[in-house]
């Protein structure tokens, strides 16, 4: 089966309230005891495998979980192995879940190692579970408190704990749309926010004595099979969100539990900037899918994240090129009282769009393209009956809510088109562009890349590999010119109270004309690229 669930990781000085909103209702208290397996080479872990044996009161119930399809769902199967003597328990048996989908996933890792499975870690967790009723259907809520257990990887003898603290919201049925919408009340009311770590994740990092993890970076969009027979405007419009939240999720899930890796934020900034890309030239294919109210609060993340290594990065790379050309060591100021990054994830209106986001993008896309067109189509009886001029009734918009195939292709062809033209437009004229209008060269420039990188798959893949590897020169020339426009900028600011930084304005002051003449001749080179829109 597929297990749809919202997991939260939850603040300690909420955890009260959060219990006290559980336990308005009937409520069921289970106390979980779990023992999970991995081979020696983390055949399992690598894969997105766990498999378990846990003790629920007096009962014990095998599972394996594999990745499914995306944040919110996860292939699982259970199997009740029944009760064991006290102080006995079953060692796992993988052919169990023979012929399951996660059980499949399960067969293939085990083929691909000759090592045995091993115990790795334990859990030991209260439950406190409660059934609540949505429209159409229920969702079960799961407090879950406790602590995870490994052995010390420096002292073997010894163990190490981790503290649980989490809710699940499960869907048990009904309709995703619902569970999205209860999970951004609960979000809201309590200050949680979306974790896409397990407890198997856990316990993989206490094992092997991680603290942190490396930064989720940009990976390729996806589009299965089944997606490409019929690559109409919901299909394309989520496969590229996916991709988004695929970069997006991680990163944020590690800055929200209190990660100060300015690499994963940075990253994080990269995936917003990917989404607001995505929101922007992509809502045209299905317009209804999309929330207004989303674009706001990503704004205010990807602001308030850059103000918090923005200036540093700038002083430290900046420092390291004029010291290079023999100029004088300063003292850089400290920056100023900021706001946690954590807090910044956190925010409940952030939280709020990336729930919804991540409920657009699992449900099946054919499934919202059908709704969209009936909700428009009864909005258009509904005003075509309702409007005192007819001429206005006959003439009102027919198109469907959702652009088909063909006429998806179209358009994405007609915008790829448009943003290549403006660049060499503005590559011909950048010596005359003011400062705000440079800037703006460069956000388009970016637009196009991440546009073209979404819908990649959809074109030709020699001829538009092709043309990324002559757009990134200039994407390259252009971020390199903004830095030293801002470096230029910073270092007459700090000029007013540090003589010494008069050496660096006078420096990047003066390469400012070369750097503007590179990106004029990076951004006209774009005109010998590849048309691969015209190829498809």
């Amino acid at each position: 089966m597929t297990e749809i669930e919202f997991k939260f990781g939850i603040p300690p000085q909420r955890h009260q309230a959060v219990e006290a909103a559980v336990r308005r209702g009937a409520v069921t208290r289970t106390h979980l005891q779990a023992r999970y397996f991995d081979t020696a080479d983390n055949a399992l872990t690598s894969r997105g495998i766990a498999l378990r044996v846990r003790k629920e009161e007096r009962r014990w119930i095998q599972t394996v979980k594999a990745a499914g399809a995306d944040a919110i769902q996860r292939l699982e199967h259970n199997v009740d192995l029944g009760v064991f003597p006290a102080g006995v328990a079953p060692e796992p048996d993988p052919n169990l879940h023979a012929g399951t989908p996660a059980g499949d996933a399960l067969a293939q890792a085990l083929a691909d190692t000759e090592q045995p499975l091993a115990l790795t870690y334990s859990t030991d967790i209260w439950r406190l579970t409660r059934l609540l009723r949505i429209p159409g259907g229920w969702v079960e809520l799961a407090l879950d408190s406790g602590h995870i257990a490994a052995a010390d990887p420096g002292n073997p003898a010894a163990t190490v704990k981790t503290e649980v603290l989490e809710l699940e919201l499960e869907l048990i049925r009904g309709h995703i749309d619902e569970l999205t919408a209860l999970a951004q009340r609960w979000a809201t009311r309590h200050g949680l926010w979306f974790s896409t770590v397990s407890k198997a994740e856990r316990g993989e990092r206490l094992r092997q004595g991680l603290t942190e993890v490396p930064p989720v970076k940009a990976a390729s969009v996806r589009y299965r099979p089944a997606q490409m027979q019929s690559p109409h405007g919901a299909v394309v419009l989520q496969a590229a969100l996916a991709s988004c939240l695929a970069q997006i999720l991680p990163n944020a899930s590690e800055v929200g539990a209190g990660s100060d890796d300015a690499e994963q934020v940075h990253q994080l900034r990269i995936g917003i900037r990917r989404l607001r890309t995505a929101l922007r030239e992509l809502a045209p294919l299905a317009p209804t899918l999309i929330k207004p109210q989303w674009e706001a609060p990503l704004v205010a993340a990807f602001r308030a994240l850059g103000e918090l290594r923005d200036r540093e990065e700038v002083l430290e790379t900046a420092q390291a090129q004029l010291l290079a050309a023999g100029g004088p060591e300063l003292d850089l100021p400290a920056s100023g009282e900021t706001r946690p990054a954590s807090d910044i994830v956190r925010t409940p209106a952030f939280q709020t769009a990336l729930l919804g986001l991540i409920g657009l993008t699992a449900q099946d896309p054919h499934l919202l393209r059908d709704m969209a067109n009936q909700q428009q189509a009864l909005a258009q009886a509904v005003e075509a009956t309702t409007s005192d001029d007819e001429a206005e009734a006959q003439t009102i918009d027919a198109l469907p809510a959702v652009m088909d195939a063909d006429t998806t292709h179209r358009y994405l062809r007609l915008r790829l088109k448009r943003l290549h033209a403006a660049s060499l437009r503005d590559g011909k004229q950048f010596m005359k562009l003011d400062m705000e209008d440079r800037h703006r060269t460069r956000k388009r420039l970016k637009r196009l890349r991440y546009l073209l990188e979404f819908v990649q798959p959809l074109f030709d893949k020699r001829a538009s590999n092709a043309y990324l590897g002559q757009l990134r020169p200039a994407q390259d020339a252009l971020g390199g010119y903004n830095d030293e426009v801002v470096a230029l900028a910073t270092y007459q600011s700090l000029s007013q109270t540090e003589p010494r930084a008069w050496f660096g304005v006078g420096w990047f002051a003066a390469r400012q004309h070369s750097l503007a003449s590179d990106c004029a001749r990076q951004l006209q080179s774009l005109k010998t690229a590849p048309r691969f829109w015209d190829k498809a």
